[in-house]
C-alpha cells in the first residue's frame, strides 16, 4: 500500500497541482496584502478616512467603537467591510487567472489546417468538359491541351 501511495504521489499531474495550490495559496496572501494594505486605505481615505475593516454592524444592538473591540466581548456582528475586502481579493484573483488562461491559451499549439488533395480533374479550355488533369490532349474535342 505505501508503494502504491508512493507511486501515485509521484505522478506529475500530483506534483503539479501540489505546486500549483502551493502557489496560489502564496499568490492570495499577496493580493490579500495588495487589497488591504495598498488599495483599501486610499479608498478609504477618499471616503472621509473610512476604514473598511472596521465596518460592522452588530446583532445585539450594543455599541462598540472596532470590531476588534466587538469581537473580544463576544458579540454577533455582520463584517461588511471584511467582505468588501475579500470580493475586492477575488475579483483581482480572478482578473489575475483570466489573464494568464488567456496567455496559455494564445501560445497553445494551433492545430494545422488538413492538406487538401491536389486535384484530379480540370475543364478543357476549349470545349469545357471535364477531364483528366494528366490529359494531353481532350478526348471529347481533341484539342492538343501540352500547350498550356
Amino acid at each position: 500500500m505505501l508503494k502504491e501511495f508512493k507511486e501515485f504521489a509521484m505522478r506529475g499531474n500530483v506534483l503539479d497541482m501540489a505546486i500549483g495550490v502551493i502557489i496560489g495559496a502564496a499568490f492570495g496572501k499577496i493580493v490579500t496584502s495588495l487589497v488591504n494594505d495598498i488599495i483599501m486605505p486610499p479608498i478609504g481615505k477618499l471616503m472621509g478616512g473610512m476604514d473598511f475593516a472596521n465596518l460592522f454592524v452588530t446583532l445585539n444592538g450594543a455599541t462598540y467603537a472596532s470590531l476588534a473591540e466587538a469581537q473580544a466581548a463576544g458579540a454577533p456582528t455582520i463584517n461588511y467591510g471584511v467582505f468588501i475586502s475579500t470580493v475586492i481579493d477575488f475579483i483581482i484573483i480572478a482578473f489575475v487567472i483570466f489573464m494568464i488562461v488567456k496567455q496559455v491559451n494564445r501560445l497553445k499549439k494551433q492545430p494545422q489546417p488538413a492538406p487538401t488533395e491536389a486535384p484530379t480533374t480540370m475543364e478543357c479550355p476549349f470545349c469545357v468538359t471535364t477531364i483528366s488533369v494528366r490529359a494531353v490532349k481532350c478526348p471529347n474535342c481533341s484539342s492538343d491541351l501540352s500547350a498550356k
